[in-house]
């Protein structure tokens, strides 16, 4: 009897997963849930210190794709560089967290990089159950890996209910694992061009989303951009 496809297995897992987790938007848009801006309000000049937060906040989450990006290769071909490099994107988490103390305070910032501790941590459950073809740890690695991400919207959406609303930041979490995902089983698989392709959406994903929590912060603390 033929093994079965990894990759068709993980894809009908997520779809389980998905579904029962209730991660994905329905009929909430951003245009039916926010004020339209004003015509000179969408064309006045960035602040330098709105600018300085965008950079910043894409620094991180780019820094969050790369040094996951290398988890990724090094535990599918297991290379001795594995305990740094999780390090390394451990320290990520934290940095992730504590950029938002200036806005949210320290409680919140230390709250965010717990639950972005348990998000690289339950990755790395997921790594490792798609390398032994375990499907039976990989289905509960990745069910509990879309609970934080939806503990990690509900997060979000607390803090800034109205430029965050839930069901926008559910899918874009969803859309960073899925990305992620995709990411994974295509390395696994020995997939190099599926692989590239895979993180070049993942880096555009995280971009839109780095950007998504720049503007919130910037729409909902205007003052502490003005000089």
């Amino acid at each position: 009897m033929p093994a079965p496809d990894p990759y068709a297995l993980l894809l009908a897992l997520l779809t389980v997963v998905a579904a029962t987790l209730v991660l994905a938007v329905s009929g909430v848009t951003a245009a039916g849930t926010r004020k339209a801006t004003s015509h000179a309000a969408q064309h006045r000049p960035i602040r330098p210190a709105e600018l300085t937060l965008h950079d910043a906040m894409r620094k991180l989450w780019e820094d969050h794709i790369t040094w996951t990006r290398n988890v990724i290769i090094s535990v599918d071909a297991g290379l001795p560089d594995l305990n740094t490099v999780v390090a390394r994107l451990l320290q990520n988490q934290t940095d992730i967290g504590n950029a938002i103390k200036p806005y949210y305070g320290d409680a919140a910032g230390n709250q965010l990089t717990a639950l972005l501790r348990q998000h690289i941590l339950g990755a790395a459950d997921v790594l490792v159950a798609l390398k032994a073809g375990d499907q039976s740890a990989l289905q509960a690695a990745l069910t509990a890996w879309y609970a934080n991400a939806h503990d990690i919207a509900v997060f979000l959406s607390t803090a800034n209910p109205k430029n965050w609303p839930l069901a926008e930041m559910d899918q874009m979490m969803k859309d960073h694992l899925d990305a992620t995902t995709r990411e994974a089983v295509a390395r696994n698989q020995g997939d190099w061009s599926a692989d590239v392709a895979a993180y070049d959406a993942v880096h555009l994903q995280i971009l839109s989303m780095a950007d998504m929590l720049s503007s919130g912060i910037i729409a909902q603390f205007p003052k502490k951009f003005r000089p």
